[in-house]
């Protein structure tokens, strides 16, 4: 027998190796010259030297590419580079852009497509189609994939079923290591990547698990119930993808189990699905805070106008009660100009201060940090951290006033504003959030609102309201 070892290694032929140095730069990002020379192709409607442009990319680099290239010009590319828009392109795809191509291409293609994709990735192709085009798409499915995906599409948008896949390696729990190797070998049809064998009663409910190291590493005459791990956190099929992440995130899974609501093995959720999920979820947080829809530059105009107009008009309406504040003041602003020079310092530096504590309070929420347990532990400790920033700002804020006015009364009365506001922006950033979150109201969307309506109401109202109550000005 020859020793593997004793072989010659095989050193890859350059020659044959596509040559990428045209198409990309020194940071492995798609040249403008290269994308124009693809686009200029599909204008001439010659597909042949489209094909042989993007031929030698990586699959991650032609996804790159339709996300480069005008929408227009989508379909075309869709239509022209035919077996290398493969599943391995389409889950690259920004899903705005993956709309579009999958718009492009015939119900038989995109069947086809989401035949070679893991279930979870098919449906949220699938999920995202008109109504008429998903029938045309599922009727050109295998019975298998097709039941599946259906199966699939009957649970919440967003749930562990959606999110799950189907192909996994479950077996009894009667089974020695020696069966198992045996089962492993002979079964060809049997999913080919797993990191965990599911051990399962004779209701299909999951009793433990096996990694492959332990498996490999036993002698073949021990019993699975000896080697398998018992300990094991079981996904709810209706459970929110969200809360899967939160799971995996503090167990430190690699892969789980999700069961129905008889406590059967229906699927699992891998860790990298999870990659997924954590960046989606954490950044619809970031963009929610500030109203900028979901934040992706391939997003429709028209849908990322209808979201920000609607932010936008709620701020109008807060600033309005900030307004009404200063029209209240107006006679004493009147008096001293320097009320009007200030005061939007006093509005600014409170909104910064209850932003940080906003932020700060929203990503522990979201990640279950923040509990019932521990809401007031986490209120106090922000009181004290805003008390330490007000009476710092206070100190520089009325200093610096009093010296360039040369009025320590005024000094003083922006110094006991700052320290006010600061002290509500702390409160406001952590209560709100906490009371939506209460309220079954979803605190990335809303709280900025009124934490922003809050310190720059309560901002002026202090500033002004000191100024008029220590005698420096009247109304």
């Amino acid at each position: 027998m020859t020793d593997p070892t004793d072989a010659p290694l095989h050193e890859p032929d350059l020659h044959e190796m596509p040559d990428q140095s045209a198409s990309l730069d020194e940071d492995n990002r798609l040249l403008p010259g290269f994308v124009a020379q693809v686009c200029d192709a599909l204008d001439r409607e010659d597909d042949e030297a489209a094909y042989d442009l993007v031929e030698p990319l990586h699959p991650a680099d032609i996804a790159d590419l339709f996300e480069l290239v005008e929408r227009d010009y989508r379909g075309p590319l869709a239509r022209a580079i035919t077996d290398l828009l493969g599943a391995d392109v389409l889950t690259e795809l920004n899903d705005y852009v993956r709309d579009d191509v999958i718009d492009a291409l015939p119900a038989a293609q995109v069947a086809e497509l989401a035949g070679q994709l893991e279930t979870d990735d098919a449906v949220a192709i699938i999920e995202e189609m008109e109504e008429e085009d998903q029938r045309a798409v599922l009727a050109e499915l295998e019975p298998a994939d097709r039941a599946a995906i259906v199966d699939a599409l009957s649970f919440p948008e967003e749930s562990a079923g959606r999110l799950m896949q189907r192909d996994l390696v479950a077996v009894p729990e009667h089974m020695n290591v020696g069966q198992l190797i045996d089962y492993l070998r002979e079964h060809a049809e049997l999913t080919t990547e797993f990191w965990e064998i599911f051990i399962v009663d004779p209701q299909h409910r999951p009793v433990g698990t096996c990694q492959l190291s332990w498996i490999l590493r036993t002698p073949r005459h021990i019993a699975l119930t000896d080697v398998m791990k018992r300990d094991q956190t079981l996904i709810p099929t209706d459970m929110d993808q969200e809360e899967v992440a939160l799971r995996f995130q503090k167990y430190a899974l690699i892969s789980a189990a999700v069961v129905d609501g008889a406590g059967r093995l229906v699927g699992q959720i891998t860790v990298d699905d999870i990659i997924h999920i954590v960046q989606e979820e954490a950044g619809e947080d970031i963009f929610r805070l500030s109203g900028a829809g979901d934040g992706d530059i391939n997003e429709p105009v028209r849908e990322t106008y209808k979201t920000r107009v609607r932010w936008l008009i709620a701020n109008l309406g807060t600033a309005l009660v900030a307004s009404s504040v200063i029209g209240f003041f107006g006679g004493a602003i009147e008096q001293m100009v320097a009320l009007a020079v200030l005061m939007p310092i006093v509005a600014g530096v409170g909104g910064n201060a209850g932003t940080q504590t906003l932020a700060v309070t929203v990503r522990a929420l979201a990640t279950n940090q923040l509990t019932e347990s521990n809401t007031r532990r986490a209120i106090i400790r922000e009181m004290r951290i805003a008390m330490l920033n007000g009476a710092t700002i206070a100190l520089i804020a009325g200093t610096a006033t009093a010296l360039w006015f040369h009025d320590a009364h005024l000094g003083l009365v922006i110094a006991a504003a700052m320290q006010t506001n600061i002290l509500l922006a702390g409160l406001a950033g952590v209560v709100i959030p906490v009371v939506l979150e209460k309220l079954d109201q979803d605190p990335a969307v809303a709280s900025s609102i009124f934490v922003t309506m809050t310190t720059d109401s309560m901002g002026f109202l202090a500033f002004l309201g000191l100024a008029v109550a220590s005698g420096l000005v009247s109304l």
